[in-house]
């Protein structure tokens, strides 16, 4: 007979997360006494403390941060294995997670989110973001379903599908009154050195994160996405290189100045990347709504509408 149940470990997994049994409670909607009583029964059973009280907090002993280490993975696997059983029952996926690159904003998809509802009110959709690396990282460790805009090449090892939608330029730019500006020769490394690079933050948790156009042991301020990088730019702080449709507005209006380097950067590749074998119905109507426009272009052209 099994001592550690699913619910058991969910609580646990709860606790952890919001630091006390009463917080865990109103996540789980949950009274106290059955939170208590549920660790204290598992406790029981396996004869371990699994947590520590610390006044109103708890933290875990080192079993129970063993126990929620191998639990969770048990977790993800029942979410799994439920959303495919309501899969198959429905055809239609129990949640449904679309990854973007940082550099855009969800906002482009409304339209495309209203559609979604009107054909598919049973699935939850998830929107989220991930950064160069990241993005890949996270289709192959299913916390996306489908990748819009991939940057780059996706990594070795297979499992995906990566069909390709375009491609973006990419220019070193600075702002008027950065040093580099008034420069009047082709940047080179020596040239750059001196001065601070604004770099976007890779989201990879496992793999090796990608770093563009850094020069090492180079002063470098790392931010969480594009936008960022593009404010920081336009107020002098540093440099690196933008999407060329994203200053395109900034450069005409002479708020930002496009400087050549010797080392420029080649143009980026994106994708619609999806797992091998998903075959859900809200993955194949992405697909077949996504295919249907130029997805740069008009993720383009939000940004030029609502800026960066």
């Amino acid at each position: 007979m099994f001592r550690i149940s699913l619910d058991a470990l969910l609580i646990l997994d709860a606790i952890d997360r919001r630091g006390s049994f009463s917080a865990a409670g109103v996540e789980l909607h949950r009274v106290p006494s059955t939170i208590s009583y549920t660790v204290s029964k598992l406790e029981q059973d396996l004869g371990v403390q699994v947590f520590e009280r610390q006044g109103p907090k708890v933290v875990l002993t080192r079993a129970g941060e063993e126990l929620l280490k191998e639990g969770r993975y048990l977790l993800k696997a029942a979410e799994d294995l439920e959303h495919r059983v309501r899969r198959v029952a429905s055809g239609w996926e129990t949640e449904f997670t679309v990854g973007l690159d940082s550099l855009y904003s969800a906002a482009w998809l409304e339209s495309d989110i209203v559609a979604f509802y009107q054909v598919a009110d049973k699935t939850r959709l998830r929107i989220t973001r991930e950064s160069l690396a990241g993005t890949w990282e996270a289709l192959l460790d299913r916390r996306v379903d489908l990748l819009v805009a991939a940057p780059g090449e996706g990594p070795a090892g297979g499992g995906y599908v990566a069909e390709p939608i375009g491609t973006v330029q990419f220019v070193f730019a600075v702002a008027p009154n950065h040093p580099l500006a008034a420069v009047k020769k082709v940047l080179s490394k020596s040239d750059l050195y001196p001065y601070r690079a604004i770099s976007v933050a890779d989201s990879a948790r496992r793999m090796a994160p990608r770093t563009v156009g850094l020069l090492f042991g180079q002063d470098t301020l790392t931010v969480p996405d594009m936008r960022s990088k593009y404010a920081l730019q336009l107020a002098g702080i540093g440099f690196g290189f933008l999407p060329e449709p994203c200053v395109r507005a900034a450069i005409a209006a002479g708020s930002m100045v496009v400087k050549e380097v010797e080392e420029p950067r080649a143009d980026e590749h994106f994708s619609l990347a999806w797992r091998v074998g998903e075959e859900g119905a809200a993955l194949r109507w992405w697909l077949q709504r996504l295919r249907e426009t130029d997805v740069l272009q008009r993720m383009f052209s939000e940004i030029a509408s609502n800026g960066l």
